[in-house]
């Protein structure tokens, strides 16, 4: 692919590696050969097994706690640049501190903001990334950021679930844009749950907006947490008269309980992007659908230089 003098590389960091390599066999090219010696007191040293002067770099890692994951991409970077890469490009499946992308309240960091400072410090020339908490993250970089989103591959799963009274659901306010969009490719109607939050992580009351009454309901949102607030939409929307209640969710964090909120709750299933590494033991309602071949689609088109919005815009 491409001429010799910027040949096309993919290397996986640590926390992606199984994702990295799914992307190289999308593109038929070898995973990069990299290694992260870790000293004894867990400082590490991400290092480049093979050259890559004059080479498009493409770094495939996301970022969920801990930070280890975010200094390993960061370093990686820093060493490509050092190493005389052509291009380095950091491709992050699941952005994190994505939800700290404002000042909601008093002396707060705006997380989002500081990541994209140090992604572009380490001396990365483009991110790809997919669902953003806030499409306006966007923004905070001052090098191109490819935005994909999992609709281009929920939408169709959906349509093929052969459910014929759809209803589109919003677990929070915040989501009714993304909501929105679902509904319009699906051609159905929209439902939201107003919710107030006791503290982070923790939902107070929620009550429904719109009718679900005999309704097949597909909650979307971009990640699921603690699960707190899916599976009480579900519990709540089931209860008021849903016929079946469904969630789909690009980044499945699911800290803490979250696993068995899913399992006791009234969710019949919950479908994930494996942006994040798939967890063993998952139960068995959870299921994932792999984002690799849209990851190296996206790849191949910037390493060619065509265009990404005729696949992937939504």
């Amino acid at each position: 692919m491409g001429n010799h003098n910027n040949s096309l590389k993919i290397f996986g960091c640590r926390a992606t590696q199984y994702l990295a390599g799914k992307i190289a066999d999308n593109l038929d090219v070898d995973i990069g050969k990299s290694s992260c010696p870790v000293f004894a007191d867990g400082e590490f040293e991400p290092c480049y097994e093979e050259t890559i002067r004059g080479s498009h770099v493409f770094i495939v890692q996301s970022t969920p706690p801990p930070s280890d994951n975010l200094l390993e991409l960061l370093l990686m970077i820093d060493a490509a640049k050092r190493a005389s890469a052509y291009k380095v490009i950091a491709v992050i499946p699941y952005f994190g501190y994505a939800r700290q992308d404002r000042k909601d309240k008093p002396r707060v960091s705006i997380g989002a903001k500081l990541v994209a400072d140090l992604l572009s410090a380490a001396g990365v020339d483009r991110v790809i990334t997919m669902d953003l908490h806030a499409d306006q993250i966007q923004g905070f970089f001052n090098v191109p950021v490819d935005h994909l989103f999992a609709s281009a591959l929920f939408v169709p799963f959906v349509e093929n679930l052969g459910l014929d009274n759809i209803v589109v659901a919003s677990p929070d306010v915040g989501g009714t844009k993304r909501a929105n969009t679902y509904s319009k490719m699906l051609e159905t109607d929209m439902v939201i749950c107003h919710k107030t939050r006791a503290k982070a992580n923790e939902v107070g009351s929620m009550t429904v907006i719109g009718d679900v009454v005999g309704k097949d309901v597909i909650i979307v949102d971009d990640m699921i947490d603690t699960a707190g607030t899916i599976t009480k939409a579900a519990n709540l929307m089931k209860n008021v008269g849903a016929r079946s209640v469904r969630a789909f969710a690009a980044h499945g964090v699911l800290s803490g309980p979250a696993v068995e909120r899913i399992e006791k709750s009234e969710l019949e299933a919950v479908y994930f992007t494996d942006s994040i590494q798939t967890l063993k033991d998952v139960g068995s309602k959870i299921q994932y659908i792999s984002v690799a071949e849209a990851f190296a689609q996206a790849i191949k088109r910037v390493y060619k230089n065509q265009s990404i919005s005729s696949l992937y815009y939504r």
